[in-house]
Order: structure tokens, then C-alpha cells, then sequence
């Protein structure tokens, strides 16, 4: 890949430097003043908002520059890691939104106690701190190494600068800022992706030649990704969306069941057209430059763009990475702050409790930034955490589904042995072919099933005592 022009690079810095500035003043203009607004936004958030708001969460750098390079070496298939999303959202829109808005709570782990008892509860919120904590690791490299690429800046200082900036952006504005920003945010990354997308299919005169000079294989539906994986996306993902503390989070803020409903049915059309138009950009590069590194499949195109459509591109990419770790800080401190520190805090006053909270999102943001300096080889245990999520998924679904399976016992052995078992299965490189998506679905789903085979579960505390008398 070509380096960009010193003066388009200066341009390109400046334009991020305005933008930056712009979105934090905003931010504070905007900033969560309650416990309310900063955790749900106290219900107010339309639903195009929540909508934009949820896609986004699944949108990051990673995601779009990983599927490029992806789709330069497997074909237009790789668009499957992102279309799931659509197929997930849908999913959730019909058969768990509307549950989970009117629980009443705004977390996965308070969702899960009021349906198994307090030991699940704990188990499901360290399990998701730890996934989530991972996850912005992973934002933390992969959006770092992206701007690194393009502007020639070292990693590190690319890496503290965005935790920097989306630290401020969360621990101000709360749910209630983050959510106007994203859309902001959105705006530049969906422009800048699909004007990638029509740059590229310029280059490359349109599908036609790619078809008659690529493999046959670069246009089937799963390319050499085969079944297997492509099936593993589509769980994982789904897992992921159902269970993902900051989806619950966004939920809650909608001011309805249904407009939260239709928020979701917007996140799922919103993925469509991202999906096909990153997997395109990767096969073009594969078709213009076959002897580039991969990686390098969504940023080769800035080299063909003026600087200011240049500009656009890296904002965008730039707003992939602020909303992308933003999201996540702000749903793992919500679940550190419910679910471990307040329950130890005496006293507790509103003033007290926003003071605490930002306090915890200022750790949130360092803690990431400290695996990117010490164990960058981390990267790849981003994907291994929809896994984990998925798990819970799996639990939750039960609890509202099948409900004479739901023990408290049972669900929390289940989702222990399939945080281990997921785990050793990752560690050992998914023997036999098997992904460890696989795992993490079925290890809960049968402990439930043989511990209510077994015995007859104690109830969990919040069991009704009619259902006690039917049980026995």
C-alpha cells in the first residue's frame, strides 16, 4: 500500500482534530445529569436512535476492516459475519425484545436473577464484564492499528489517544450523550463505508470483470469459509445481541416496548447494506492489488480518493472506534456499578452515586489500554467473547422459555463449565473442527437439562410460593 501524501495526511489530521473537538463539545452539552440518564437515558430515546444505536455496537473498525480483509482471501461470503447481525436483530425483535423491556431492568444479570436466583446472576455479570473488558481491547488494537496504517502514527499513541477521547465521551455523556453522538458518529461511518464501496466498484469497472478474472469461489454464498463457521457466525452473533449488556441497556431506553421493538427491526435493515458493501471493498481489493497484505484491503482505496473524500473515509474510521469502545465501557461499568459496588456503598445519594460511577468509567477505559501495551497477542480472544455471550443467551432463553428447566442450580453450573470448557475448547484451537462457539451453546443447554433430571431443583428466591405447592 502507497503512503499518503504528506499534505493529505496534515488535512486528514486536521479534519479529525475539528471533528474530535466538535463531538466532545456536544458531548458535554448533552452529558447524563442523573444515575437515570446515564445508564438508560431515562426512557426518552427515540427509536431510530436506539436503532442506530444497537447497530453500531456491532459496527466497529474491527468488524468492517476484519471483514474486508476477510472477503480479500474467502469472497463476497465473508459479508455472512455481518449479516448475521440483521438475521440476530430480527430475531430478537419477534421473540425477546418486548420480554426484556418489560422486566423493568436495564441489565442482562438483573434480567437473569429475577428468572434463576442470585449465584446466576453473579456468574452472568463476571462472565460479561470479562468478555466486554476484552472486547475493547480489541477495539482499542484494531482501531489504533487502522489510523497507525493511514497517518504513520506508532500504535501506542494511537491506542492512549482513543481511550483518552472515548473515556470522555462515556463518562460524561452517559447513555443519554453517547446515543446522540453515535448518531453523528453513524453518519460518518456508514458514508464513509459506502463511499468506499463506490470508489472501489469505479476501479474495478463493476462486478462483471472481478466475476470472469477472480475464482469461482469469491461470488458462492459461503466462499472457503464453509457451513460449519458461517453457522457459528450466526449463533455467536445472535447470542451476542441477545445477551450483550449494552443491547439490553439501549433497549431500556426507548420509550415504549414497541418503539423498543421497532428500534430493533431498524439496527437489523441498517445492517444490510453495510454487510454487502464491506465484503465488495475486500473482493475489489483482491481484484486491483492481489499481492497487498490483506489488512490493507479497506484503507488501499484512500490512496485513490482526493483529500477531502479522503477525510471523510478516515473520520469515519475514526468514529468506528469511539463508538465502538464507548458502547462497551458504558454497559461494563453500568453492570460493575449495580452489581458490585453499589450493593457496598452506605449512604448512597444520587450526587454520590454519578460521582462513583464516573470514577468506575475512568478504570473501565485504562484497564483495555493496559492489555494493548502488554499483550497485544490478546487481539484474537475478541472473537472467542461472543462465545461467552452466547452462553448466556442461551440461559436467559431458557428462563423465559422453558422455564420448568430454569434452576438456579442448574444455570449456574451450566454457564460455569461452559466459561471453562469454551475456554480450554478456544485455548486448544477448536480440536476436530469443532468451533468453540459450538461449546458455549450446548454445555449450558444440557447441564439444565440433566440437573432437572436428576432431582427435583430447589426454587430460587424470587420462585412464587404457588409455583412451591405445584412443584412438590
Amino acid at each position: 500500500m502507497e503512503n499518503l501524501s504528506a499534505g493529505t495526511i496534515l488535512f486528514i489530521l486536521i479534519v479529525i482534530a475539528v471533528y474530535i473537538v466538535l463531538t466532545t463539545i456536544l458531548t458535554f452539552k448533552m452529558r447524563s445529569k442523573s444515575s437515570s440518564e446515564f445508564n438508560n437515558a431515562a426512557k426518552s430515546l427515540p427509536a431510530i436512535v436506539v436503532g442506530v444505536l444497537m447497530m453500531s455496537e456491532f459496527i466497529g473498525t474491527k468488524s468492517t476492516i476484519g471483514t474486508a480483509e476477510s472477503a480479500f482471501t474467502h469472497g463476497i461470503a465473508s459479508s455472512w459475519s455481518l449479516l448475521a447481525g440483521s438475521i440476530g436483530f430480527f430475531l430478537f425483535a419477534f421473540f425477546l425484545v418486548s420480554r426484556f423491556y418489560n422486566t423493568g431492568h436495564y441489565t442482562i444479570s438483573g434480567i437473569v436473577r429475577e428468572k434463576f436466583g442470585a449465584s446466576t446472576k453473579t456468574v452472568v455479570s463476571i462472565i460479561m464484564i470479562v468478555s466486554l473488558l476484552v472486547v475493547n481491547l480489541g477495539n482499542y488494537l484494531s482501531g489504533a492499528a487502522a489510523i497507525s496504517t493511514i497517518l504513520g502514527i506508532p500504535i501506542m499513541a494511537c491506542a492512549i489517544i482513543t481511550m483518552i477521547i472515548s473515556t470522555i465521551y462515556f463518562t460524561f455523556g452517559g447513555m443519554k450523550g453517547v446515543a446522540w453522538i453515535t448518531m453523528i458518529h453513524s453518519a460518518f461511518k456508514y458514508a464513509g463505508i459506502l463511499l468506499t464501496a463506490f470508489i472501489a466498484l469505479y476501479l474495478t469497472g463493476g462486478l462483471k470483470p472481478m466475476q470472469l478474472a477472480l475464482p469461482e469461489h469469491y461470488f458462492t454464498w459461503d466462499g472457503t469459509i464453509g457451513t460449519s463457521k458461517i453457522i457459528a457466525w450466526i449463533i455467536g452473533t445472535m447470542g451476542a445481541i441477545f445477551s450483550t449488556q449494552f443491547i439490553i441497556q439501549a433497549v431500556t431506553s426507548a420509550k415504549n416496548a414497541k418503539a423498543a421493538k421497532r428500534a430493533t427491526i431498524y439496527a437489523g435493515l441498517l445492517f444490510l447494506p453495510l454487510g454487502l458493501a464491506v465484503a465488495i471493498i475486500g473482493v475489489c481489493a483482491r481484484y486491483l492489488y492481489p499481492d497487498i497484505d490483506p489488512i490493507y484491503a479497506f484503507p488501499v482505496f484512500l490512496q485513490h480518493m482526493n483529500p477531502i473524500l479522503s477525510a471523510i473515509v478516515a473520520t469515519s474510521l475514526v468514529a468506528s472506534i469511539f463508538v465502538g469502545v464507548s458502547t462497551v465501557a458504558l454497559s461494563t461499568t453500568t453492570l460493575l456499578m449495580d452489581d458490585f459496588v453499589l450493593p457496598r456503598m452506605k449512604e448512597v445519594t444520587p450526587e454520590k452515586q454519578l460521582k462513583m460511577t464516573r470514577i468506575i468509567c475512568i478504570v473501565v477505559g485504562i484497564i483495555p489500554l493496559l492489555g494493548v501495551a502488554f499483550a497485544p497477542e490478546l487481539l484474537s480472544l475478541s472473537f472467542f467473547t461472543r462465545a461467552l455471550r452466547a452462553s448466556i443467551a442461551v440461559v436467559a432463553g431458557m428462563g423465559f422459555f422453558l422455564p420448568m428447566y430454569s434452576s438456579n442450580r442448574g444455570a449456574t453450573i451450566g454457564l460455569s463449565m461452559s466459561a471453562l470448557g469454551t475456554t480450554i475448547w478456544y485455548l486448544l484451537g477448536d480440536p476436530y473442527g469443532i468451533d468453540n462457539m459450538y461449546i458455549a451453546v450446548v454445555t449450558p443447554l444440557i447441564v439444565m437439562l440433566i440437573d432437572r433430571f436428576i432431582g427435583k431443583p430447589k426454587p430460587s428466591e424470587k420462585t412464587p410460593k404457588t409455583e412451591i405447592i405445584k412443584e412438590n
